[in-house]
């Protein structure tokens, strides 16, 4: 293979996982805490990049830097306005209801808010680069990449996994939702407020989602059914890590980010099939996921 086939497929590779990785691990947050596979978590993805497209839109006119506070003001906007509305009311009354029920429930949001996304903003797709053209390229062994994706994507991964450790293992409020993940019973029992651990999980969950579909919007056209893609393709990198393995969801995210570039440059026809070829190999030899532990639940 040509070295700057390989030099771009890497680059490829990792700014990918980037965006896979924010999405994943917020899916990861709320099913660690909540217990509740969120099906509707794509349909968040999407509407953080639809919404970060429309604010970018409207304020490149004043100044093109203002862009980057839209992205995350859009996935600020979306985690607390429809990750807060869809906690509190619509998975709080089925807490501690049959898995099926929730699971139910979240598919059902799902396909409300992929047809609501089609009412206002139609099928036609958007475009919305400006925040990829205000950085300048850079040149990595002999190849030039946008600095966008292959610095800023990364660092903002990075940061939110550090983000993340840092807020769950050395803050009061991570260790209540430790607790509250851990025993849920006796968490309460003690005078922890639970539900309100929840909400604010699944605000920082659908966040996390948001801001992955915000900063994906300058570099690809947004088109309906993109947050069924990156939907089945963060339960893959999930699943691979083990639900509810923040650090685990991190290296699954690269694994399976590279595996899909490489496969995109020599194999095209295998990029759909290979994320989900490294799961299904990985939970036939570890069925909780290559960082996954049995009984003990860790988030």
């Amino acid at each position: 293979m040509d070295s700057t086939i390989i030099i771009l497929a890497a680059m490829d590779g990792v700014a990918y996982a980037a965006l896979v990785f924010l999405v994943s691990v917020g899916l990861s947050l709320i099913f660690g805490v909540l217990r509740i596979v969120n099906v509707a978590h794509g349909s968040l993805y999407a509407y953080g990049a639809y919404v970060a497209a429309s604010l970018a839109l409207a304020v490149s006119g004043i100044s093109p830097w203002l862009t980057y506070p839209a992205l995350i003001v859009a996935s600020i906007l979306v985690g607390v306005l429809i990750g807060g509305a869809m906690e509190y009311f619509l998975l709080r009354p089925v807490y501690g209801r049959e898995e099926v029920l929730q699971l139910l429930i979240t598919f059902a949001v799902f396909m409300i808010m992929d047809n609501v996304q089609r009412l206002i903003w139609g099928v036609q797709p958007i475009s919305m680069a400006v925040p990829l053209t205000l950085l300048p390229n850079v040149e990595i062994f002999g190849v030039n990449y946008t600095s966008y994706q292959v610095i800023l994507l990364p660092a903002v991964a990075l940061l939110a996994l550090a983000g993340l450790r840092y807020f769950l293992r050395y803050t009061l409020s991570g260790a209540v939702i430790l607790a509250v993940t851990e025993d849920r019973e006796a968490a309460t029992a003690i005078g922890i407020d639970a539900k309100r651990v929840f909400l604010i999980t699944f605000i920082v969950g659908a966040s996390l989602a948001a801001l992955g579909g915000a900063l994906a919007s300058p570099t690809t056209s947004l088109l309906p059914g993109m947050g069924t893609e990156m939907i089945v393709l963060s339960f893959a990198v999930a699943a691979t890590a083990g639900l509810g393995q923040i650090e685990g969801t991190a290296v699954a995210a690269l694994m399976i980010g590279l595996a899909r570039a490489f496969a995109i440059y020599t194999y095209p026809e295998f990029e759909v099939l290979v994320p989900y070829l490294i799961m299904v190999l990985v939970l036939l030899i570890r069925p909780q996921g290559l960082f996954g532990v049995n009984r003990v639940r860790k988030i």
